[in-house]
């Protein structure tokens, strides 16, 4: 049995309306203006003084670095920088800023050794004019840019709003793409992406009930500039993405995520831009065949089912109730892969916590992956 994906509709209810874009173009333009903007280099902790700003009645602070230029943090980077002092980010909030710059000053200054740090400013978003400190990281922080990205989707699949991948209609209709409908998202902070071909449907044969089943496939991808989420890029097979952009009737989940080392370039041609190039030009073709392998690899008995299952690092409690949420959905026990991969998305759909679901429609993913 398929399950539901929720980590777009979470974007959906969250993100106010300058977050939204109605195409990658679009999307494009606000990330290659900050882009532009950011200005990128490592410096020594020791060279970075905190002062409270004059002009904002004791709450604001101003960071002066080797240019002597004062500029304010964003609200992530003020987060960052509490980090790096060691110091839990909620009290600083509340204290005057002449004490958080004393605590700050003092933590990174004396407390700590002499290390180097990664700062960005940029724009500020907000439209102000001023510049604004947008991440203090680690000084081998590994930047993707949300610019790069964009451009090599646009590259591979056009606009986002024509052609086959697009942003997805509402329960599979097509529907002129609005800020309100859209799944093309970015911040100061990160960005987020669903697109998917619901035209060239994929018939899969015996998909529930003995019943054949058309699926769409669609992706999410997703990355921060500044640190504050890894780079990764999702796939899966669905039926529909309803109003509030809960993607339903999911299969064959799988993803991958890279965390921005010196390294995030390379894996992102290395890994991320193949399963691209996969989506842009593969047919249904494959995706029908690994199925259909999958219904026709039998697992044996139950007691080979659970050996499976466990081999697959879940618990003997937990293979349990996938075997039990199968028979409860489909009627029947665990006899193959595709069994073993509907009763895990099954299972999932029963835990309470994202994290827990994307971790078991990964497994089940790396699972279905055993039939190519």
């Amino acid at each position: 049995m398929s399950t539901n994906l929720i980590q777009a509709s979470r974007q959906w209810a969250t993100r106010p309306a300058d977050q939204r874009f109605t195409s990658l173009p679009s999307l494009l333009e606000r990330c290659t203006q900050f882009r532009a903007s950011a200005d990128a280099k490592v410096i020594p902790n020791r060279a970075i003084n905190v002062i409270a700003d004059p002009s904002d009645d004791l709450r604001g602070i101003l960071l002066e670095g080797p240019n002597g230029v004062p500029v304010a943090p964003s609200n992530w980077a003020f987060g960052q920088l509490a980090g790096l002092a060691k110091f839990p980010t909620a009290p600083l909030r509340e204290l005057p800023s002449p004490l958080v710059a004393d605590i700050l000053n003092y933590k990174m200054q004396v407390q700590r050794g002499v290390e180097s740090v990664g700062v960005m400013t940029a724009a500020n978003v907000d439209g102000a004019g001023e510049r604004v400190l947008a991440c203090a990281t680690g000084p081998n922080y590994g930047r993707m840019w949300n610019a790069d990205i964009t451009s090599a989707l646009i590259e591979r699949f056009g606009d986002g709003v024509s052609g086959y991948w697009r942003v997805p209609g509402e329960f599979g209709v097509a529907v002129p793409v609005t800020k309100e409908n859209t799944t093309l998202y970015a911040s100061d902070r990160d960005m987020f992406i669903f697109l998917a071909d619901e035209e060239r449907r994929i018939e899969i044969p015996n998909r529930r009930d003995g019943k054949a089943g058309g699926l769409a496939r669609g992706f999410f991808l997703w990355n921060s500039e500044l640190g504050s989420r890894s780079l990764g890029f999702a796939a899966f097979l669905f039926d529909y993405a309803c109003r509030n952009r809960t993607v339903w009737g999911a299969e064959g989940y799988r993803e991958i995520r890279i965390s921005h080392t010196a390294g995030v370039s390379y894996r992102w041609l290395e890994e991320v831009i193949p399963q691209l190039e996969a989506y842009a030009k593969s047919s249904a073709e494959p995706v029908v065949r690994q199925i259909t392998n999958a219904q026709g690899k039998s697992l044996g008995d139950e007691d080979s089912v659970r050996k499976f299952l466990t081999g697959r690092k879940f618990s003997g409690a937990q293979a349990s109730a996938i075997m039990a949420a199968h028979v409860s959905d489909e009627g029947k026990p665990i006899e193959t892969i595709w069994d073993a991969v509907t009763g895990i998305t099954a299972y999932a759909r029963t835990q309470p916590y994202q994290d827990e679901r994307v971790d078991l429609e990964r497994e089940a993913g790396k699972v279905l992956e055993l039939a190519r």
